[in-house]
């Protein structure tokens, strides 16, 4: 009796590539590296597979619907679905060997099973960059990642691309103003997608929340704010939002772009964009997203920004940084 073939296939939504397509993808990736290593940033492999109390920590709704997790005996296990949870667990782990502030990068595979789709993966690789403060971190640091950005592009030879720049302190100030802090998590979400859905479906959505005309009209004022970075800051300061916390904003983001100058970043590859939001609640002020302006339909193909607090599940010292994360598949 002829014994039966298994027919060879690759799992929906895993990588893998020709011999062409390989060479070229590690091109791309040495190139990354590259960028990184120039500026400082110290190389970092993490293990695929964590205990899972370790790497969902924090993790929670649809996060944790999408972990690949699985016993090995009696031993709870999890592939990682970002290289932030395990970055968090090994400075918690290794604070005392190491010397801040940490500047590290890592670039490897996660694993997120989710429906695979356009632009969906379930394996993909992750390019990430961290500047991570022991206590305390200089904002000159957050103009630093746009200054990463800009030089990694630019060796993979693109030039028309813009780093889209905002500050979460100006958003929820301005929700503090309106009465809204309680719910600004969600309305950073609904903005979060206004190129995605446009701004009449956004609209709706602040409807559905319970949000009432004349606090929606200010919320959509705000985010077409037009003209440059400058005139921009300058019409922010002009809306006579009195809070504390926005008003910090308006100072980060301005220090922010006067240092991305700096950097020798060029005015056209960089902008602020108030519409900018970063869904991730724990961003906590500079955010960023960038965008290949002859591929817009590609969305954000590298996004950010400043948070207060890597391992507050893992320890009680108070580590705040700031990232720029690149998905390549």
């Amino acid at each position: 009796m002829e014994d039966k073939k298994i027919e060879p296939r690759t799992l929906p939504g895993f990588m893998e590539l020709l011999p062409k397509d390989q060479i070229r993808f590690n091109e791309i990736k040495e190139k990354i590296q590259k960028s990184y290593e120039k500026f400082g940033f110290l190389p970092l492999d993490t293990p695929v597979i964590e205990y899972s109390e370790v790497l969902l920590a924090k993790a929670g709704g649809e996060t944790e619907k999408q972990i690949y997790r699985f016993n090995k005996g009696d031993t709870d296990l999890s592939l990682r679905f970002d290289l932030t949870v395990p970055l968090a667990k090994y400075v918690a782990e290794y604070y005392g060997n190491l010397s801040f502030p940490f500047k590290r990068y890592q670039i490897g595979k996660v694993y997120r099973g989710e429906k695979a789709q356009a632009g969906r993966f379930r394996e993909f690789y992750q390019c990430d960059v961290d500047i991570i403060g022991d206590g305390s971190l200089n904002i000159m640091y957050d103009a630093e990642i746009p200054s990463i950005i800009y030089t990694t592009f630019r060796n993979l030879g693109f030039e028309d691309f813009t780093i889209c720049i905002n500050n979460r302190k100006i958003l929820n100030g301005m929700f503090e103003a309106l009465d809204l802090k309680e719910k600004a998590v969600d309305i950073l979400r609904i903005i979060d997608k206004i190129e995605k859905i446009g701004k009449e479906t956004v609209i709706e959505e602040f409807k559905n929340l319970g949000l009432n005309d004349s606090q929606i009209k200010t919320i959509v004022d705000f985010i077409e704010i037009s003209g440059t970075s400058d005139e921009k800051i300058e019409n922010l300061k002009n809306l006579g939002i009195d809070t504390e916390e926005f008003k910090l904003g308006i100072e980060e983001l301005e220090t922010v772009v006067k240092l991305i100058r700096k950097y020798k970043v060029p005015e056209k590859n960089f902008k602020v964009d108030l519409s900018i939001a970063r869904g991730l609640d724990y961003y906590t002020g500079t955010v960023y997203e960038t965008f290949l302006d002859n591929y817009k339909n590609l969305g954000s193909v590298c996004s950010g920004g400043r948070y207060e607090n890597l391992a507050e599940y893992y320890t009680d010292k108070k580590l705040p940084g700031v990232r720029n994360i690149y998905w390549i598949i």
